[in-house]
């Protein structure tokens, strides 16, 4: 009964740290602000409780029972879905969820006809081969465990492999949803696409089938609650900021789509940057959880997955975690990996004219990866101003040969750039429109079906420059490869703070020619192991201390995938006028015709809120936004390149 007391406290506030609770001695669960008022209408409540035909409860002397954090999450959860779902309901902010059936015998029939269409279109290659095999030996994998790696290399089909496993293990356990979890906003479409395709049955509404969840929609305030992306759907695809911090979570709005996760498989795809390295120790300790007591299904994948599970000396290791492809067929796909391409280290530090130098030197289509949005920005119109040979320009993405792809840019114009580099990377070898750019953030460099010929990274991590390795010759195409990893300097490239440790372990890495020898899977597991041990402030485990303690207030705010305070900023003056105008409005809207900005940089840029809802977090941009190639940096690169000292935009 102490647990449900606590569930109704945390109601509003969230759960509490219970060691600070236990210190309160009477006041424990009791609002130091309130309780004076509610002593003295205590006996009328009781009263009344009697009345209702209510049991009374004894006083418990024990404080807390065996429930863990997990519990008490769920439990919230429960508890605030049901009384958020109805209040919204009742003054008109929300619909009554329909219910999807999941179909997922009709679902797998589906994909397989979807599949075999794909192979008709196949040429016959090895590749193309490598990729059938693959989905047959998913499908063929038993379902009796509840966890599997996969650690098949970029462009060998994980996408519906992965699936067409999860949902044999969906029919055989009867799994309420499938879930699958990406690091980057950007390459969610492209998957959310291939499943609407492959998954949505005939008459079927593919929005309610597949749902895409972009940002972090979790509203607080009652005016925008309505907005919130539920996990309802059949099929979920979700950003790992979105999953692993809803998990962690103290908060009600947050925690209240975490009841659906029971019962579901998940699919955590690119693995290697789903979260920052020192967050798996606990994040596997949750899995393990939701697996043994919660009637979860787990596959971890990523073309250069890390073994965090085999890090003894960091991990707390119940059992080791079976391969979903067998053996034969990962040293099969290994064999043609090591064939495909092997990075290089470009030792000097360049400033920005001689990184452009060494951009166009070589053959394009190229990919040039910086850090931030800010770097990638600066380059991309420092580059464009050099082709153009002017100051000013104007970008036809049809034509242009500088493209731009980053944050800056809200989903909806993402998602048409994303479109035209498919395009140009398509047509023939030698057409001429094959000759461009692409500068970019770390938002390209895994999901996102592309074959570039050159590929520049930006010193980041092991991890990172492998699977920029996967954007390059991609297909085996008939044509040399090369993949260099660099430094830039200069007054508007601004550096990235949490790759200061995961960049000297990579050049470490470089020095011991563990690119030449080691397989990726090897070399980010060791790159892995080297970045927890130099884990100085023990975040890792202070994290997993602050979990055993019950102290959730610091669990969530520990507990960061991106360590960024952003705000919703709304690019798009129609949908504004909706919102004013106290329209409806679909999620998706927001989520397509936003960007996130940090909040200290809000005030700075005097942007202002939405005057309708002036307590949501969500402002209107008041800057010049450019749809077509640099988004809300054309309207920043003014006052960047005013203020020598930069404004920075991670």
């Amino acid at each position: 009964m102490v647990e449900s007391a606590f569930l109704v406290y945390s109601h509003h506030i969230g759960l509490q740290s219970i060691p600070e609770e236990q210190a309160k001695a009477e006041l424990f669960l009791r609002d130091a602000n309130i309780y004076k008022h509610t002593e003295q209408f205590l006996n009328d409540y009781l009263m009344k409780h009697v009345q209702a035909d209510c049991e009374l409860i004894e006083k418990q002397s024990n404080l807390i029972s065996d429930w863990n954090g997990l519990t008490r999450r769920i439990a919230l959860s429960c508890l605030v879905d049901a009384d958020h779902g109805d209040t919204a309901y009742n003054y008109g902010k929300e619909s009554l969820t329909r219910f999807i059936e999941p179909r997922w015998e009709e679902r797998l029939d589906s994909l397989d006809k979807y599949i075999e269409r794909l192979q008709k279109e196949y040429d016959g290659s090895k590749r193309a081969e490598l990729r059938n095999k693959i989905y047959n030996a998913c499908k063929e994998t038993d379902t009796n465990l509840p966890i599997y790696s996969c650690d098949s290399p970029v462009g060998t089909g994980k996408t519906t492999a992965v699936m067409v496993h999860l949902l044999r293990t969906a029919i055989a356990k009867n799994l309420r949803h499938i879930i699958i979890v990406l690091p980057y906003t950007n390459i969610i479409k492209q998957s959310v696409d291939i499943y609407r395709k492959a998954l949505v049955l005939k008459g079927e509404n593919p929005y309610e089938v597949v749902a895409e969840h972009h940002h972090q929609a979790d509203f607080d305030s009652l005016e925008t609650r309505h907005l919130s992306t539920l996990w309802k759907s059949p099929i979920i695809v979700t950003t790992a900021v979105q999953f692993f911090e809803t998990i962690a979570s103290n908060h009600p709005s947050k925690l209240r789509k975490l009841n659906e996760l029971p019962g579901s498989g998940i699919f955590i795809d690119e693995a290697h940057s789903a979260i920052p390295n020192h967050l798996w120790p606990l994040t596997w300790k949750w899995i393990n959880e939701f697996a043994k007591r919660w009637s979860c299904y787990f596959v971890i994948a990523s073309g250069s997955l890390p073994r965090f599970w085999e890090l003894k000396d960091l991990m707390e290791i119940q059992h080791s975690i079976p391969e979903l492809i067998p053996q034969s067929l990962r040293d099969e796909a290994l064999k043609q990996e090591s064939e495909r391409i092997q990075p290089v280290s470009y030792r000097s530090t360049l400033n920005d004219e001689q990184l452009m130098h060494l951009v166009l030197s070589k053959n394009g289509p190229r990919l040039v990866i910086l850090n931030t949005v800010q770097s990638a920005a600066v380059l991309a119109d420092k580059l464009a101003k050099k082709l153009f040979a002017a100051e000013t320009y104007s970008v036809d993405i049809r034509t242009s040969k500088v493209l731009h792809l980053s944050t800056s840019l809200a989903p909806k114009h993402r998602n048409v750039i994303v479109e035209e580099i498919k395009r140009r990377l398509n047509l023939p070898l030698n057409d001429q429109d094959r000759d461009f750019t692409l500068v970019a953030t770390s938002c390209v460099e895994a999901g996102l079906d592309f074959s570039f010929r050159t590929a520049f990274r930006e010193s980041a991590s092991a991890a990172n420059l492998i699977q920029v390795g996967g954007r390059v010759r991609r297909n085996i195409e008939d044509f040399e490869p090369t993949l260099i990893d660099f430094k830039v300097e200069g007054p508007l490239f601004n550096r990235h703070p949490a790759f200061t440790i995961s960049r000297q372990i990579l050049e470490k890495l470089f020095e011991e020619k563990r690119f030449e020898t080691d397989a990726p899977a090897d070399l980010i597991t060791e790159a892995l192991r080297r970045e927890i041990m130099s884990d100085t402030q023990n975040k890792h485990k202070r994290l997993l201390q602050m979990e055993e303690d019950m102290n959730y207030p610091e669990v969530d705010n520990l507990y960061k995938v991106i360590a960024a305070d952003t705000r919703f900023v709304l690019i798009d003056e129609d949908l504004i006028a909706k919102i004013e105008n106290h329209e409806k409005v679909e999620p998706r809207e927001i989520l397509y015709n936003s960007v996130q900005i940090w909040a200290n940089k809000i005030d700075n840029l005097g942007l202002k809120p939405l005057r309708s809802f002036f307590n949501s977090g969500i402002y209107e941009w008041c800057y010049e936004y450019d749809p077509d190639f640099l988004g809300y940096m054309k309207g920043l690169l003014p006052i960047l390149y005013a203020d020598a000292k930069g404004f920075e935009i991670f």
